[in-house]
C-alpha cells in the first residue's frame, strides 16, 4: 500500500508521533479491526519529555521504535531502556473492560510508566492480523503456501491486494501431515517466539495434506469457513478440547462416508479423497502471531522513511512472553530454552 509522501516536513526533523501514527494506520488500517477490538495509539497523549518539559505527544519526535508481542512489565522495561519513543505490539493492553488506570493495577502502573519514560504505545492487533504483509500472511509465507488469499476476505476498494482474516493456500507439493507439522514448529520456534509448549497435532500424521488454512491467535471460532474451504490442515492456536474433539469426529465421518462412495463434507471441486480433513495443528498464540515483525521491522521503517525522508532504528524485543513456561510430560521437563534436567523429585521450578 502506498503511503503518501508528507510535502512540508523539512529534511533532518525527527519525524513526530503524529506522522508516524498516519504512516502505521496507513499499513495496517483501523478499519480491518474487528468491532470488539480497539487497536491504535494506546498511550501518548501527553508526555513529559528526558529534559522534564511536557509537550504535545502528537509532536514528540519519534527516532528509535521497539517491537513486541505482548506490552507487559518487563517488555516496557526493555523498550524503556533501549531509550524507545515508540512501543508497537501486537496485543492490547486494554483488551476487555478496564474501568481505572491508577496504581491500583498493573496496566495503570504501565501507563504511567510509559508516560513518564516518553514512551508511546501502539497496538496492531486485528488490523494488523488482515493486512497485506500482516500476521496471517506472515505465517503463510513461512510455512511455504503458494496462491494465498484471505481465508475471510474484507472488502476494500481502496486496498492494492486481498486483505481479510487468516489465510488459505496450497503447498508447493504434497506432504504429510507430521512432516507439515515438523516444519510449522521450526519457523515459528525460529521467526516467532520460541516456547516451552511447542505446537500439538490433531490426526493421523501419515495423512497427505495440500491444501493448507491458517488463522495466528484464537480460531476456534472459524471452524466452519475452514470446512468450507477444503483445508486438509487448519494452523491457528488456544484450541479447546470440546469443540476440536467435535470437529476431528465430524471430520472422520464424513471421510468414512466419502469411502464408501458418499459424498460428504466439503472440498475443492473434483476431490472426494477419503483422508479425514481437516486436520488440525495447535501454535502458542503469542508465538505465531510474532512471525509478523520479521515484515513489520522493514515494511514501517521503510514507508516512514518514503513518507518523512528521515530513518528510525528498531528493535524487536524477542523475550518469550507465553505464559506457559514449563511443560513436563513422559519425556522430561522443557522450559522455552528447551530439555531440563531436575536435580531431584520436587525440585521447586517456579
Amino acid at each position: 500500500m502506498a503511503v503518501k509522501q508528507h510535502e512540508n516536513h523539512e529534511k533532518g526533523q525527527a519525524m513526530r508521533l503524529k506522522q508516524v501514527v498516519d504512516v502505521l494506520e496507513t499499513l495496517y488500517p483501523l478499519r480491518y479491526a474487528e468491532s470488539w477490538d480497539e487497536p491504535g495509539l494506546i498511550v501518548g497523549d501527553l508526555r513529559w519529555t528526558r529534559r522534564g518539559f511536557m509537550v504535545a505527544a502528537l509532536r514528540q519526535p519519534v527516532t528509535r521504535i521497539a517491537f513486541a508481542a505482548d506490552p507487559s512489565d518487563s517488555i516496557v522495561d526493555q523498550a524503556i531502556a533501549w531509550g524507545a519513543d515508540l512501543l508497537i505490539t501486537h496485543h492490547p493492553l486494554f483488551f476487555r473492560s478496564v474501568h481505572q488506570v491508577s496504581g491500583l493495577g498493573f496496566r495503570g502502573g504501565l501507563v504511567t510508566k510509559l508516560n513518564q519514560a516518553g514512551c508511546a504505545l501502539w497496538v496492531g492487533h486485528t488490523n494488523a492480523d488482515a493486512a497485506w504483509r500482516g500476521v496471517g500472511h506472515a505465517a503463510a509465507d513461512y510455512f511455504g503456501l503458494v496462491d494465498q488469499q484471505p481465508l475471510v476476505p474484507i472488502n476494500d476498494p481502496d486496498a492494492e491486494h486481498l486483505v481479510g482474516l487468516g489465510r488459505i493456500g496450497r503447498l508447493p507439493e504434497p506432504t504429510t501431515l507430521g512432516v507439515f507439522a515438523q516444519r510449522v514448529y521450526t519457523e515459528v520456534n525460529t521467526h516467532g517466539m520460541a516456547t516451552a509448549l511447542g505446537i500439538q497435532m490433531c490426526g493421523d500424521p501419515n495423512t497427505t495434506i495440500s491444501t493448507v488454512a491458517l488463522l495466528p491467535g484464537s480460531g476456534d471460532s472459524m471452524f466452519d469457513e475452514v470446512r468450507a474451504a477444503g483445508a486438509d490442515v487448519y494452523v491457528t492456536s488456544d484450541l479447546r478440547h470440546h469443540p476440536v474433539t467435535d470437529a476431528i469426529e465430524q471430520a472422520r465421518y464424513e471421510a468414512d462416508m466419502r469411502a464408501a462412495g458418499i459424498t460428504l463434507g466439503h472440498g475443492e471441486p473434483g476431490q472426494h479423497e477419503p483422508h479425514v480433513r481437516p486436520c488440525f495443528i495447535n501454535t502458542p498464540h503469542a508465538a505465531i502471531e510474532s512471525m509478523w515483525f520479521n515484515y513489520a521491522i522493514e515494511d514501517i521503517p521503510a514507508a516512514l522513511e518514503s513518507a518523512t525522508g528521515e530513518h528510525v532504528e528498531t528493535n524487536w524485543i524477542h523475550t518469550t512472553t507465553d505464559p506457559w513456561t514449563w511443560v513436563i510430560n513422559s519425556v522430561g521437563t522443557a522450559s522455552a530454552a528447551g530439555p531440563v534436567e531436575l536435580e531431584q523429585q520436587g525440585t521447586d521450578i517456579a
